[in-house]
């Protein structure tokens, strides 16, 4: 036992900080984020204290749940998360694919592709905000503008403005700034690869094609996982790039994160933990399975 102890006494004591940090500043934060969900913390007097807080129970998920405007706001999440994850990943992935052997100007080729990257959401936000400009015709702007001025004017649309599908143009600056990201990836894992392998199946016999499919593809099935965690919990958080095109007051566009903007500004301090706590539940769900899986293959190497 004190062999035990004199084993793991140092680098516990090492990590302590960080253990005692993270309990306090994410499971406690965590756990006063379910409570005050669970409060009927509603308005400013029950924020401030004039008012003492009660104890509600899930009385306020239902109550989410049973509003239309949150359900479509939960629309609009699935709508942008399936569109941004199925941008990113085919977008990269091809990017990837067409660099995957050396070529001349690769290196400003992968700079180029990168660079949104490095823009903040913020800041793309405003020059998409002007690009995807709902006024047409004679008024039109942006690629309206452009649409017009090529002769393809039945392209015009409103974009984040419609009603339907405006969060779906609000995923096409997401889709322009992550791809990069997801080609990087990518590339890393083709290169990756060892040669030998490419070699083996070609002295088989193996076409370009089958090469790809049956020897590479498979290799790159992690980097995919990971891409796909990474990209659609990205998502699921969305909210200055929304907030930047359009606003919190915008019906086409809205989604949990704005809800939760929007019950805080008005003191609905426990809505807006609900929503918090559905968006939560909702990263766990697409997260710890992923966790899950590589602890597993971890234990079988």
């Amino acid at each position: 036992m004190k062999a035990k102890l004199g084993q793991w006494g140092p680098p516990l004591l090492l990590i302590s900080p960080s253990i005692v940090l993270i309990a306090v500043f994410v499971y406690g934060f965590i756990g006063i984020n379910v409570q005050q969900s669970m409060s009927d913390a509603h308005n400013a007097a029950k924020v401030t204290g004039r008012r003492p807080v009660s104890f509600v129970g899930f009385d306020n998920y239902v109550d989410l749940f049973a509003q239309e405007s949150f359900r479509h706001s939960l629309t609009n999440l699935l709508l942008f998360t399936v569109v941004f994850l199925a941008g990113t990943m085919l977008i990269g992935f091809c990017w990837a694919w067409l660099m995957e052997r050396p070529t001349r100007g690769e290196g400003l080729f992968r700079s180029v592709f990168l660079f949104p990257m490095a823009v903040s959401f913020v800041a793309s936000g405003v020059v998409w905000k002007w690009l995807l400009n709902a006024n047409q015709g004679a008024q039109a702007s942006g690629l309206n503008r452009l649409f017009q001025m090529i002769g393809l004017p039945f392209l015009q649309n409103p974009w984040w403005t419609h009603i339907t599908f405006g969060i779906v143009a609000i995923a096409l600056p997401a889709i322009w700034q992550l791809s990069g990201y997801v080609m990087a990836l990518f590339l890393a894992g083709f290169r990756g690869i060892p040669e030998e392998l490419r070699e083996a199946a070609r002295i088989d016999g193996a076409s370009e094609w089958q090469l790809y499919r049956h020897v590479l593809f498979p290799q790159l099935s992690p980097i995919a996982l990971s891409a796909l965690i990474i990209i659609g919990h990205m998502s699921l958080k969305s909210f200055d790039l929304i907030m930047s095109i359009a606003n919190q007051s915008a019906y086409s566009t809205v989604v949990p994160a704005i809800d939760m903007f929007n019950y805080k500004t008005t003191y609905d301090f426990a809505n807006s933990a609900a929503v918090g706590a559905i968006l939560l539940v909702i990263v766990a769900v697409l997260v710890v399975p992923y966790l899950v899986h590589e602890a597993r293959a971890r234990r079988s190497r």
